[in-house]
């Protein structure tokens, strides 16, 4: 593969603990100081997208692995107590500002663009959104990003009511295209080939029963994704994308808490990333 164009886009998608993989590649990147002027990532693509974009390598390795193991920031005990099954207050609060420390300020001066993708509970459509320096915004942005729905508590962004953004947007490609990037490098957490075998249910009115459009789009959950999976595999076909994606059969779930299954899939992100980059000059 030739070098990158200055003007390709990064798309980073989520899936829960399954983000170690692009922790990974993204470690390696920045290893071989490669860097992207636009990056729009969702949930999990984001927490370990803010890393990047603030120029610390290993930080989301430790983050999701290291940290987990010695807080066990997932537990049933937090989704009962704090509403949330992964604990707020040690992610969003104790790792950025007292754990493992975030760098706000090599965050604010990065140039490139970096959006997060939510989803709106009151439209039930995706938002882009973006804070280099509102630290309190910033970090409502990515915990909206991330917050699953029914296992995480709806999480206020400007006043409107936000939840993951892969409830709509999951592999945000057409984005990037949207924003000027017409070719894009996209890091995925699932295998070449993998559709979701659930099958989408009509959500009961009394579950978020505030939010009827949010219903709406719960009950295409699947369907989306599946339709997504199917356009980057066809934009790969055609040569308008690069996948990055795990390659070993997937053994770690959205929950995963085992460190010995959370290092593979690491390491294996760190080795594909090595590759891509090697593939591209770098």
């Amino acid at each position: 593969m030739d070098r990158l164009e200055p003007n390709t886009g990064l798309v980073l998608e989520g899936g829960g603990m399954r983000g170690v993989f692009t922790s990974g590649v993204l470690d390696a990147m920045m290893k071989h100081e490669l860097y992207f002027s636009y990056v729009v990532a969702v949930s999990a693509g984001a927490c370990n997208g803010m890393s990047y974009i603030s120029r610390q390598p290993r930080r989301a390795r430790y983050s999701n692995i290291d940290a987990l193991e010695k807080y066990g920031y997932i537990s049933l005990k937090s989704l009962l107590t704090k509403g949330s099954i992964f604990d707020p207050n040690i992610l969003y609060e104790r790792l950025p500002n007292e754990i493992a420390p975030f760098d706000y300020e090599t965050y604010g001066q990065n140039p490139a663009t970096f959006e997060m993708v939510t989803t709106n509970c009151l439209t039930g459509r995706a938002e882009y959104l973006e804070e280099k320096h509102d630290r309190q915004r910033m970090m409502a942005i990515v915990k909206a990003s991330s917050s699953l729905p029914y296992v995480s508590q709806v999480t206020m962004v400007d006043g409107t009511p936000m939840l993951d953004g892969g409830i709509v947007d999951s592999i945000p490609v057409e984005r990037a295209i949207e924003t000027g990037h017409p070719f894009n490098v996209v890091v995925m957490t699932r295998n070449k080939g993998f559709r979701s075998s659930e099958h989408d249910v009509k959500i009961p009115r009394m579950v978020y029963k505030r939010y009827p459009r949010l219903r709406v789009a719960l009950s295409h959950r699947v369907e989306a994704y599946n339709q997504q999976l199917d356009l980057i595999e066809r934009m790969e076909q055609w040569g308008e994308v690069v996948v990055i994606r795990p390659q070993r059969p997937m053994e770690v779930d959205r929950i995963c808490r085992d460190p010995k299954k959370l290092e593979r899939l690491y390491e294996e992100g760190f080795q594909e990333g090595e590759r891509f980059c090697a593939s591209v000059g770098y």
